[in-house]
Formats: C-alpha cells, structure tokens, sequence
C-alpha cells in the first residue's frame, strides 16, 4: 500500500479547502489528538476534542519486569503501537537494561509510525506488514519462518488474541506481555450530548476502545442521526457496527494519514456522470 500523506498536499491561493465548515469530533486520546487536528484543520476542518481512552501504565510491573530481564532470550519482539514501544523502551531504560540495532532480536512493528518509533530509538524494524493488522503480521511471519522461535508480544492490556493465537498455531513460543492499559477518562454524559447537539459531521473512532467508552457516554444512538461514522480500519469497524454503528468511511491504509484522506475523499465533490 502507498503512504498517504496529507499534510503534503498544496493548494492554489483563494481555493476552498475541501472540509472548510466540516465539525468533526475526535475520540483519540489526549497525548495523540494534536497532529491528527493539525492535519484536519489544514484542510479546513474544524476539530472538537473529545478523548474516550486515557493511556496509562500497567497496574502491576511484575510481569513486563519479568520479561526485560530476559530480553535478550527471545528470538523476536512485536510492537503494535506507538504506545507500547514507549511505554516498553521507557521500563527497559528504568531497569538499566540496553536494545539496539546490533542486538540479537529481530524487531517487527505493526504501520510505519510504530515502526519511526523504533527508528528512532535506534532500533532497527526487521518486518513490517504491508497491511497494518494483526492477522497481517501473522501471516508475515509464518513466511519467515517462526517454528520454535521465541517471540515477545509487548501490547495493550486489552488487545484482540487473535495475533498470539496465530502465532503459536505457526509453532512460535509466544508470551505476552501487557505494557500500557488504556481506561475510560473522565467524562459527563451531559458534555458529549451538548457537543452533538450544536452540529458534528464525523466522529472518527481509531481503536475498538474509543467506540466502547463513546458509546457508554452515549445512551441514545439516535443524537448520531445524520453524523457519518469513520473509522481507522476493519476491527474497528467491526466493533462499531455490534454496537449499532455503521461505518461510512475507512481508509484503504490503516494509518491517521490514510483515515485524513479517506475524510477528505468523501467530502469531495463527486464527478457528474
């Protein structure tokens, strides 16, 4: 799949940016809304905040202490987000204990901004999937080979067992370690009301969490009437539609740059035919 990148596009002067007058309501997390708004409003967008996962540290350390003191025993580490390479490289520093490029690991991150997060690290990626899922990572693997092989799956408390249970069906040894939890932050039911009712066009989900913790603050389905749903990729999807969600946008990349595009696609105006 190609990059998509927004913030790259140009326009002549006087054009009408394509989501000028478009409210659209995020439910990121607060450490991650602001690129994702700068990109939006660059089109024109206005962006309203409105958080429905916190992301915050494991409540007991012991296990992911456990497994960095053995580190150097697996065969590979998989990262599936931006937030648990941070959250993991933050323990590794904390217990004194080094990962780098020249170290014994092969390293697989899920989307290309996991994988810069690494980069940056000084970390090099041995394996990144052309489709930013895990079924993908999975099957990308298996093709490597992993029979035998040892592999640390460091991710959210909450995340889906679909990838660990594909790879020990491949014959990987896999443990799986929790390095952040995402929460339900504090919230008025009251608040999230008042916003959809002064006008919202899109409220974009980006992980199964968000729509959950939304729609526990949103008891009547029908203040979403007339609001288009976007989400960033078919899991996501899938949750929004058990909970009475249909999906009118999700990009053809599973990444925020490709989520931008697919919102600014349909907001174009369609040739006549």
């Amino acid at each position: 799949m190609k990059d998509h990148n927004p913030q790259t596009t140009t326009r002549k002067k006087g054009e009408e940016r394509p989501l000028s007058g478009r409210r659209i309501l995020i439910t990121r997390a607060w450490g991650q809304v602001e690129e994702f708004s700068r990109i939006l409003e660059r089109y024109g967008a206005q962006v309203i905040a409105f958080p429905t996962i916190e992301i915050v540290p494991p409540e007991d350390f012991q296990p992911l202490d456990k497994a960095i003191e053995v580190i150097h025993s697996y065969d590979w580490v998989i990262f599936t987000s931006v937030n648990g390479v941070r959250f993991f490289t933050q323990r590794l520093q904390k217990k004194g204990i080094a990962l780098t490029a020249r170290t014994s690991q092969k390293i697989c991150a899920i989307g290309p901004r996991t994988k810069r997060e690494l980069e940056k690290r000084g970390l090099k990626v041995h394996f990144c999937p052309a489709e930013y899922r895990a079924e993908a990572v999975a099957e990308g693997l298996r093709t490597l080979g992993i029979e035998g092989k040892k592999i640390l799956l460091a991710r959210a408390q909450e995340a889906r067992k679909v990838l660990p249970e594909a790879l020990k069906e491949a014959g990987a040894l896999v443990d799986e370690v929790e390095v952040y939890r995402t929460v339900k932050p504090e919230h008025g039911e009251a608040s999230l009301q008042t916003i959809l009712k002064r006008g919202i066009d899109v409220v974009v989900f980006t992980s199964s969490s968000t729509v959950r913790n939304f729609m526990e603050l949103l008891p009547d389905k029908a203040a979403l009437n007339g609001i288009k749903v976007a989400i960033i990729g078919p899991v996501t999807g899938a949750t929004a539609r058990d909970h009475g969600l249909e999906p009118a946008i999700m990009p053809a990349e599973y990444t925020i740059p490709g989520l931008v595009q697919a919102i600014v696609t349909h907001f174009l105006p369609q040739p006549r035919p």
